[in-house]
């Protein structure tokens, strides 16, 4: 029986594969050129009596080609993740100077400003009163409502005390009052607060909207946006 020696052509094609070196990626990833670099250095150490099986080697491409489409699908991912990044953040900037709804009843006066807010029922309510209060607790003013149907109703302070003249600039809150089914009750209240400014990069790489007054809310919790 014949058998294969370490004759000049073997040699030279052997001598040829290990010349080729796999060039040094920073970031660690083979690519397709490595791929078949490697699976050429196989081929020629290999015992040539006992070749690799077609299904072998079908199955080393099939599991590259399965990671290479992984590793461009992961790149497209990323491409588009950075694209929404870079939308939200271009939407959350449109919205400084503007007003956003906060499911809170309190705010911050600035000078000339008239403070808009909604209270919210489930039910029909009667009697309804709007309380202005102070950062003391003090109520400054009192407003009306009357009566009022289920769901949302959009009010307006126009910035006066009881007495007529401007309250001061700083930290109010709205606190609204009623009947629901003859039983006094008091109801929900959100405020609309100005966006001062924007942090790209807030906790847990939220968008935030920087409000007037310190507090600050994410881009996602925004739920309705005023001009004023």
């Amino acid at each position: 029986m014949d058998t294969v020696s370490g004759g000049s052509a073997l040699d030279s094609l052997r001598w040829q594969q290990e010349s080729y070196k796999v060039a040094d990626k920073d970031d660690g990833m083979l690519t397709q050129e490595d791929f078949f670099a490697l699976l050429t250095k196989e081929l020629s150490y290999q015992d040539p009596t006992k070749p690799v099986e077609n299904n072998e080697m079908i199955s080393q491409m099939t599991a590259f080609s399965t990671t290479d489409g992984v590793t461009q699908l992961n790149d497209q991912f990323t491409d588009f993740a950075s694209s929404m990044s870079s939308g939200q953040a271009l939407q959350a900037s449109s919205l400084v100077g503007r007003s956003v709804m906060v499911e809170d009843n309190s705010f911050t006066l600035a000078e000339g400003e008239m403070p808009k807010g909604k209270l919210i029922t489930e039910e029909p309510a009667s009697s309804v009163v709007i309380y202005v209060e102070n950062a003391a607790g003090e109520v400054v003013q009192t407003v009306p409502v009357g009566n009022i149907g289920s769901g949302e109703s959009s009010f307006t302070w126009d910035g006066t005390e009881s007495s007529g003249y401007a309250a001061p600039p700083g930290d109010y809150r709205f606190r609204v009052a009623g009947l629901v089914d003859g039983k006094a009750s008091e109801l929900q209240a959100m405020t609309y607060r100005k966006v001062d400014s924007v942090t790209l990069a807030g906790a847990g790489g939220n968008i935030l909207l920087n409000l007037n007054g310190g507090s600050s809310m994410a881009l996602s919790d925004v739920v309705e946006v005023s001009e004023g």
